[in-house]
């Protein structure tokens, strides 16, 4: 009776720290990739996670590379977004858990009889101080990097996975063998920790680079905002200089109608109403983000001679980040006016709507006649150009949705769709 009791303690003792393990890993992991919103696809994960972080690993065991085609799958499977993110991800997240596995199952011995119980306190005190570590700096929603940066840390990911790998697998044939085995021990000492720490380094850059990308949207965002408010005040000072003014301007006419002056009259209230403060600021839409973006650019066109015809209708509240929305429309603009500056015809149209659940942007402009066959940017300084469009067609994956760019007939057609999620 009491060799079933301990049975039945030790077993659901090992149940609670896989699940323990695995609580830790997945707000780590959602931090990082966005999983899907289906129950079934955050049971797997989260299943994945307490499995591999329960993995008995040695060095020279091929269990890696059991784990590693299935780990891989089903993290992709059960995420959603930028697929080179979730390749970054994924290889830096098994990098990690293997490693602290690696370390656990090879290193810490105590004795054979407490060995699985030695370990598994390793593993459980890893993941918890890892979890303390980032838990401040772990934002509430899925980090966001272009697909430029993606690629930089996806390569920064082969270190730790390479290291990881021939280390592991060294000595696979370690019985045949005492004096490789030997060596790869001593090796492993040296590169599963480089390899935890590197994983660990990782995550932290891409924390750090998605605050530096989050701020940078940000500060473009306000600098937009600052243009459209700074547009309203000279708006105000027209009006009130008009105001002030209005005595004067009545007395003009007054007098030019007493003396039978009636065409000087008519020529002098066309000056009146051609005054800049009874134009009206620029209220295209009532989405004060959009409005903000839309306003600037109008402004903008009409300095440089552009024939903007702009028809707009978002509501108020929109589920996409003020951010984003920003850059889908102020990148489609700065293309259409940097084009259209060139061309002959002068002419942007840009139609915008949400409805039945989706938002819909279509901007079409001529083309200036110097575009590349894949519409890459045909600015000299390449390193810091020519990402307008690999972002917004990044923005609307994101989301779900599609980005088309075409060009036929002389004119450039961009056709951004969103899903809205129905709340429209």
């Amino acid at each position: 009776m009491g060799g079933k009791i301990i049975g039945a303690a030790l077993y659901w003792s090992w149940i609670l720290y896989l699940l323990t393990n695995g609580f830790f890993l997945y707000r780590i992991v959602s931090a990082f990739v966005q999983i899907k919103e289906k129950r079934i696809c955050k049971g797997i994960l989260f299943l994945l996670l307490c499995g591999t972080s329960g993995m008995v690993i040695w060095v020279g065991d091929n269990n890696l590379i059991l784990t590693l085609p299935v780990f891989v799958t089903l993290y992709l499977i059960c995420t959603k977004g930028e697929l080179l993110g979730r390749l970054a991800t994924v290889i830096v997240f098994f990098c990690l858990i293997m490693s602290v596995c690696a370390i656990a199952d090879t290193y810490i011995t105590v004795d054979w009889n407490h060995y699985e119980f030695a370990a598994a306190l390793t593993k459980l005190a890893a993941f918890g101080l890892l979890y303390a570590a980032l838990r401040r700096r772990l934002p509430r929603e899925p980090v966001r990097l272009s697909q430029r940066l993606w690629k930089l840390v996806l390569g920064l990911s082969a270190m730790p996975f390479c290291a990881l790998v021939a280390v592991v697998l060294l000595t696979y044939q370690k019985y045949d063998s005492p004096e490789v085995y030997a060596i790869s021990m001593n090796q492993g000492l040296v590169i599963l920790p480089f390899v935890l720490i590197t994983s660990i380094v990782i995550l932290s850059a891409i924390l750090t680079l998605a605050d530096y990308e989050l701020l940078t949207r940000e500060k473009r965002l306000t600098s937009l905002r600052e243009v459209y408010y700074q547009g309203i005040q000279r708006e105000q000072t027209q009006v009130r200089t008009l105001r002030h003014d209005l005595r004067n301007h009545l007395t003009v006419l007054q007098d030019l109608i007493a003396n039978g002056e009636k065409e000087k009259a008519e020529d002098y209230v066309k000056q009146i109403l051609g005054s800049p403060a009874l134009k009206g600021s620029w209220q295209l839409c009532g989405n004060v983000t959009a409005n903000a973006v839309l306003a600037a650019k109008a402004e903008e066109m009409t300095r440089l001679g552009l024939d903007g015809d702009i028809r707009v209708s978002l509501p108020e509240k929109l589920p996409v980040a003020d951010v984003d929305l920003c850059a889908l429309l102020g990148n489609a603009l700065d293309n259409a006016m940097e084009a259209a500056a060139k061309a002959g015809d002068k002419k942007i149209s840009v139609r915008c709507r949400a409805d039945k659940g989706m938002l819909m942007l279509k901007v079409t402009n001529a083309l200036a006649g110097d575009e590349q066959e894949n519409l890459a940017t045909t600015k000299a300084d390449k390193k810091r150009h020519g990402f307008g469009l690999a972002g917004m067609r990044e923005i609307a994956q994101r989301y779900g949705g599609t980005l088309e760019a075409t060009a036929d007939g002389g004119c450039f057609v961009l056709l951004v769709c969103l899903p809205l999620g129905g709340e429209m």
